[in-house]
């Protein structure tokens, strides 16, 4: 299906075409690439295609929302009412939301039609979606190639044709890169622009909501619909909303480009350098000023950021024990299983002597309850590797013996990096970036290496980090035929000024 955007949309339903029409264009075309991209989970075809009835009479009628007409992909992290929201995980495979997400009523009120449920990283926790109970997405420009993630369904679902839209989560780049690997616009607002509620927590002072699209005009006026303050979120901002979609073609006169050493060294790509060189020359003959400017403490974003999303993945992630609702192992079989223990145990405590049965008696005292036992069955069945990972990851820097070690003083130079941010943007409007080091990896590559796949958020992770907002927009095409994302960020809630740069962009 040819890739559209909400003004060619609008522009269709104008000229005569049914939004049925339109819904089921991208019924046909899921039915026809999902078996091979494996983007959509689930979906609601006949429920959307009713929607789209009632939508069409409003249009007729004049009352229709800024959105009628445009199909959305939703990650499968972000609640809907009476639809399972599984986080690509076996632990919430069958949970069923009893609520709508904030984001979710705001698209239903401007009458956006939501299709489909879209593949992620388990909890969003990884950056190339195969973590996942439903299997790896492939990328649609190169299907033997990941899409990055964790919002790898959200970005293959527009690069696709799956939707003309779709809502991605980013903990640390996970809108963002996958929208470089994929070829599309995805926006990070800054942190508290957009709801939380409704959103499955990975790590809360870090998770952002927002969109992936064809273009930026669309990322805009999603944007405009989706943010502003929400009491059912008490981290939501109270900023007043501005009109994004004004801000967009200001175009590049007196337009100040910071660009950071840190961000253009050693690991990047040379073909992705030269590309974002280029475009950076362009903005100087379009009238923009270019100026170098230094991140300091950008060398342990990295660093920083594994220790504290992680710990609060820990905390957020324990309320998963297998009791009040999740996968739950099989109780009979647990309670079997440790009375045998406690058998074997006790038969080993009457032949042991000395040493031997002051272990075995220990051993026999420490034995677990069979709630505890519980509880650990079901976390080990129903959590994946990766998530496993940094749960543990996040425990240990919570520990008592190493809290100040690594916790506090991440927290402290998580401080310096956004002071550094906030020092820079007295001089500059926006920064620019590559938004990946590479163009997306071949499926499995880097699977054995976490280090080497957490590198790959090396670029958008700082903008998490310090609350402000970011931006991909496709810059161009790798010689091995893969698109290659620039990346913007800018202050907190001046999302207006990475959506002017990113439509530069798009018209160059």
């Amino acid at each position: 299906m040819k890739r559209l955007d909400i003004v060619k949309t609008r522009e269709a339903i104008a000229s005569g075409t049914h939004v049925r029409d339109i819904v089921n264009q991208y019924i046909e075309t899921i039915d026809d690439k999902n078996p091979e991209f494996n983007i959509v989970v689930r979906d609601s075809r006949q429920e959307a295609l009713n929607h789209a009835e009632n939508v069409q009479k409003k249009i007729l009628d004049g009352t229709a929302g800024k959105l009628a007409g445009v199909v959305f992909g939703i990650k499968d992290v972000i609640s809907e009412k009476d639809k399972i929201v599984s986080c690509a995980s076996k632990m919430l495979g069958n949970f069923e939301s009893v609520y709508d997400a904030t984001v979710i009523e705001r698209l239903k009120a401007e009458d956006a039609i939501l299709l489909s449920r879209l593949n992620m990283d388990e909890f969003a926790m990884g950056s190339s979606t195969e973590n996942s109970i439903y299997g790896p997405t492939k990328n649609p420009h190169d299907p033997s190639c990941v899409t990055g993630g964790s919002s790898g369904g959200s970005a293959a679902s527009v690069a696709a044709g799956f939707s003309l839209a779709s809502l991605g989560s980013d903990t640390g780049g996970s809108i963002r890169q996958p929208a470089s690997y994929c070829g599309v616009v995805g926006l990070k607002p800054s942190y508290g622009r957009v709801s939380r509620y409704g959103l499955v927590a990975y790590a809360s002072s870090f998770d952002s909501i927002g969109p992936l699209t064809n273009s930026v005009e669309d990322a805009a006026t999603i944007l405009g619909v989706i943010a502003g303050r929400d009491d059912n979120d008490g981290s939501s901002s109270f900023e007043p909303v501005p009109n994004y979609n004004a801000a967009v073609n200001l175009g590049a006169k007196g337009l100040r480009i910071g660009v950071p050493e840190e961000y253009f060294g050693e690991g990047l790509d040379d073909e992705i350098r030269d590309i974002i060189t280029a475009r950076l020359k362009q903005f100087e003959n379009d009238g923009a000023t270019l100026v170098p400017i230094h991140l300091p403490n950008m060398q342990y974003a990295i660093a920083t950021y594994y220790v504290l999303a992680t710990a609060e993945a820990s905390s957020n992630l324990a309320r998963f024990d297998g009791v009040r609702y999740g996968h739950r192992a099989d109780q009979k079989r647990v309670r079997e299983e440790l009375k045998q223990e406690e058998k074997t145990l006790r038969d080993a405590l009457k032949m042991a002597e000395g040493k031997n049965k002051i272990v075995v008696e220990n051993e026999l005292n420490t034995l677990d309850t069979p709630l505890a036992r519980l509880y650990k069955e079901s976390r080990a069945e129903g959590f994946g590797t990766e998530v496993k990972r940094r749960i543990m990851l996040g425990t240990y820097v919570l520990s008592a013996g190493y809290y100040d070690a690594y916790y506090g003083k991440a927290q402290r130079i998580r401080r310096l990096i956004k002071n550094d941010f906030e020092s820079v943007f007295n001089d500059v409007d926006v920064i620019v970036s590559p938004t990946a080091p590479t163009t997306a990896f071949k499926l499995g590559e880097n699977q054995d290496d976490p280090i080497k796949m957490y590198l790959n958020d090396i670029y958008t992770i700082s903008a998490n980090l310090a609350g402000i907002c970011g931006i991909s927009v496709p810059a161009g095409t790798h010689s091995n035929g893969l698109p290659v994302g620039i990346q913007f960020m800018g202050a907190a809630f001046d999302e207006a000024s990475i959506l002017r740069a990113s439509r530069i962009v798009e018209l160059q």
